[in-house]
């Protein structure tokens, strides 16, 4: 008879894409996950697989969250450019308010695992290529309300702004002055005539 499950799967996963958010895959051992999520080794292995498994499990957790809430994010304004420029002043505001910047668990993992794991390489593309879309569609939206200029490339500009969003991610990580940061986005923004 199969024992059933005596912790909350999404509960421990959680715990666990917080846990290496915080310290990488690397610096993360299995007893620091056992402790955090507060479950055993067997049960990680029997739910999750091994550390790599369950380091690939949270970062899917962790794309799949951060995707939908930036498309709400960028869905909820109907100015396109408001949209864009309280998206990045949110993203700069939020590591300058904390007390240690853990940035972006995927763009933490491009730089860590992806130049080494193809696997890593492939995931953290995918993600941002599905941002991409995303801004694109936002841009999309703009031409179509009269916002953006109509000749305007909704591709080539949704991948700039992805390529700017991951740039100051891994700026932000050494918390450069306030004012080099902001002066960029703002010329960055300038992109959406």
């Amino acid at each position: 008879m199969a024992r059933t499950r005596e912790f909350d799967e999404a509960k421990v996963l959680e715990a666990a894409m917080q846990l290496f958010w915080e310290k990488g895959y690397e610096a993360t051992s299995l007893s620091d996950l056992t402790t955090r999520m507060g479950i055993q080794r067997p049960s990680i292995y029997s739910t999750f697989g091994d550390k790599k498994e369950l380091f690939e499990a949270a970062l899917r957790r962790y794309t799949t969250t951060r995707a939908s809430e930036i498309r709400t994010k960028l869905q909820s304004y109907a100015s396109v450019k408001q949209a864009f420029s309280i998206f990045f002043e949110d993203v700069i505001t939020a590591e300058y308010t904390k007390d240690l910047s853990n940035g972006c668990f995927c763009i933490n993992t491009m730089v860590e695992l992806a130049p080494h794991d193809e696997k890593f390489e492939i995931l953290t593309r995918e993600h941002q290529l599905y941002l991409s879309v995303i801004f694109q569609e936002t841009i999309e939206r703009g031409i179509q309300s009269g916002e953006l200029e109509a000749n305007t490339d909704s591709k080539s500009l949704a991948q700039a702004l992805i390529v700017a969003l991951i740039g100051l991610t891994v700026m932000l990580k050494s918390q450069p002055q306030r004012s080099f940061v902001d002066n960029a986005i703002a010329t960055t923004l300038t992109l959406l005539k």
